[in-house]
Order: C-alpha cells, then structure tokens, then sequence
C-alpha cells in the first residue's frame, strides 16, 4: 500500500554484477569460519577432508569439503540428536523447531523473518497491508509458519489456512476479501474452482506458489481463466528461500544470504552454466550454518541479465531429483517411509509406490503384491500409510507376481511439460 520500490534488499538484489562474485566468496568465508568453530558436523566433516578454515577463501574452493547429503540427514540426526552436530546454538536459543518426513527436525532461529521469504514475496507483489490466506501445514513441518514470517516482515495481514478445509478456505477467502495466496498452485485450482462451482465471487489477485512444479499450462489456467498473478519461488525446510522469479517469471534469481553451486551428482565437481545439477547450498548463519548442503534438486544456473534489474543469477527451475525423495503434493515421500509401513507385515509379498500426475494434480498410489493366499486389506494399509506419509494415498492391491521381484519402491511418473 503505496510502498513501489521494486527490491525488497536492494543492496544485494541489485548490487553491481561485477560485484556478485565477490559478495559471495564473503558468504563462503564467513559460512565456513563459523561452521567449523560453532557446528562439529561441519568440523568433522572438514578434518575427514584435511581441510581447514583458511584453505577456503571462496566459491572456488568449496569443492575441497565434501556435500552433506539431505538423505543423510535422518540418520545422522538419529546419531548426534537433535540436530546431527548442526545446531551452533543451544536448544534453549531457538523459537519453533519443525519435522518434516523421514524424520528430519528444522530449527527456527529467534529472529525475524529468519526462513528469509520476505525478497520472494517482495517481489511477487505483496505489499503492507494485503490479506494473504496461508495455505502451507502449520503442524510440525515448517512451511506454513516460514510463509507467515516473511509475510509479517512485509506487514501483510495473514489468514493461517493451512492445509485442507476446502469449503472453509474458500468461504473465509470470499467473505474477507483475501487479496493473496500462498501455497501449492493445484491447491489454488481447487480452491478457484470450488468457488466457481459455489457462484462465490474471490478477491484474489496474486499468488506466491512453492512445493511443487508449476507447469505452464496451469500458469495460464491460473492468470488467464481466472485472473491471478502468479509466481513462483524454491526452498527447503532446511534452507528456507534459496531462488524466486521476478517480474519477468523467467527463471529463480538466487536469494540475498546463501550460495548456490550446481555440481556434477557424481563427483560434486561445479558444472557450467546452463548444465544440468545438483542444487547445492552454503549458508552462514549463527543458528544452523550450512556448508555444502545437497538438497537432492537438479536445476541449472542461467547467468544471462535479468531486464528486471536483479543482478543474481536464475535457476532455470526444476529439472528433477538426485535422491530417493519425491515430493508429493508439497511433502517429501521416501522410501523408507514405505518401509517403515511394510516392515513385518507377512501378508505384503512386494509393494511400489507410484506418483502420477491426474489434471494439475498429484496423485500417490501404493500398489501393493499380496502373498498366494494372503489377503491384503487396503483401506487399513492407506490409513496406516496416511499416518506415517501424512498424505491421502491410494491402495491398489495387485494379482502375485505383477510386481518384478527388482521393482523400486518408490517412482514418480510424472511429466511437466
């Protein structure tokens, strides 16, 4: 509400292009000091590679630590609890912790707008004073609160939907006259689309969309059948805001604070702009530091001159998974969730779970290969699996042997074209 200027930190989203390299070789240095005197993941990761804080003067050197995988995370969060040696403060310090799947615990840090949205959000077009219906979990994973952060920095007034609720989303939206959205872009649909069918008439005029692709045609759908602006932004629960579209909505500019290396998977090697990668990310900070975290994302880095004056450079968006997570509907599947599902449970010869995309939505089917004889029944296993998963899932059970023997447990079949 009468606040045009178009950054949100102008100081980094706008700095001299020349003087982008050398901002981020700071981030590495002081990411790196930090880490290895405050986080001992860090420091033993480090001492394993002979490696010491002085060696690393900035991006060109990070190759020498080696990646901390997001995989790796449940197991050695299970080792050094709770936070796997990563914490640089203690627990007493903190303001929320979350988990997500597998399980993975977040800390929060106790300052303002600490996930860092607010610059995605900025530059979607939420000013002071909009009313942005929230529709991210606001139960144990971070999403919905990381969401409200950035938002309340903006000074925007926020509606926690959270997740569901269809009906009393799209009547909250209607009789408030909720100018914004932020959530998953096939939830917007459904809550577009419900209020069509109820003859109510939205206010929304602009979106901020994360936790899952967002195909162009669902893009035209949005701003042309229904007339709302929408863009785009990529993070983790572990990272919060790492890139976000412009104006332009074409590709992620990098976010202020953080350090992006696309890497070859296999050798952890930087590729070249333009090549495909793994998402990796280093980020200084005084409560959970981050040095070459593998997020477990393919994208690439496009380094060609954004019109909109932001001199970072973009992601191209998503281009896939490196690890065994998929995610589904804004929430990570892996397999060993399945696992956990089956373990022990003689009547189950073989299982897979399959994601598939129906329209503009995810769907997640479990199919499931009884043994001769056995009888499998489904809707216990889709409540079992829900309960773990925390997503509606569907059960198909399967005649013996329609799944081969080496069959995945988890595959995801979509297209995003």
């Amino acid at each position: 509400m009468g606040d045009d200027r178009p950054y949100w930190d102008p100081e980094v989203e706008a700095m001299p292009r020349e003087a982008w390299p050398s901002y981020q070789d700071r981030l590495v240095r002081e990411a790196v000091a930090f880490a290895y005197d405050h986080a001992p993941e860090v420091l033993r990761r480090m001492q394993r590679a002979g490696v010491m804080p002085d060696d690393i003067r900035g991006v060109a050197d990070l190759p020498r630590i080696p990646i901390l995988a997001k995989d790796a995370l449940p197991e050695l969060q299970a080792k050094h609890p709770p936070f796997g040696g990563m914490l640089a403060v203690e627990v007493s310090q903190l303001r929320r912790i979350f988990m997500s799947p597998g399980p993975i615990f977040e800390p929060e840090g106790d300052r303002r707008d600490y996930w860092r949205w607010a610059p995605a959000l900025w530059a979607a077009g939420f000013r002071p004073g909009d009313l942005v219906q929230n529709t991210f979990a606001y139960h144990l994973t971070p999403a919905g609160a990381m969401m409200e952060e950035g938002l309340r920095a903006i000074g925007c007034v926020v509606v926690p939907g959270g997740v569901g609720n269809t009906e009393w989303q799209v009547t909250m939206m209607a009789q408030m006259q909720v100018t914004g959205y932020v959530g998953t872009p096939s939830f917007l649909l459904t809550l577009l689309q419900r209020a069509q069918e109820k003859g109510l008439a939205l206010s929304v005029q602009r979106a901020f969309v994360t936790g899952e692709p967002l195909p162009e045609p669902l893009r035209r759908t949005l701003q042309e059948d229904y007339g709302v602006d929408v863009y785009q932004g990529y993070g983790t629960a572990d990272v919060g805001n790492i890139a976000y579209e412009c104006s332009e909505k074409a590709g992620w500019h990098i976010a202020p604070g953080i350090v992006v290396e696309i890497v070859n998977p296999a050798t952890g090697e930087p590729v070249p702009p333009g090549e495909p990668g793994e998402v990796v990310i280093t980020r200084p900070d005084a409560v959970y530091p981050l040095v070459r975290f593998g997020t477990g994302d393919l994208s690439a880095l496009n380094v060609v001159p954004c019109p909109c004056g932001r001199t970072s450079p973009r992601l191209v968006g998503f281009l896939g998974r490196v690890g065994e997570g998929v995610k589904v509907r804004g929430m990570f599947v892996h397999p060993r969730q399945l696992a956990q599902v089956f373990s022990g449970r003689s009547e189950v010869a073989r299982y897979q779970g399959v994601v598939t995309r129906v329209g503009h939505q995810d769907e997640f089917t479990v199919r499931v290969e009884p043994k001769p004889g056995a009888r499998v029944h489904p809707d216990e296993l889709a409540a079992a699996l829900r309960e773990v998963i925390k997503l509606r899932v569907n059960v198909e059970v399967v005649a013996p042997g329609t799944l081969p023997e080496d069959a995945k447990p988890l595959v995801d079949r979509r297209t995003w074209e």
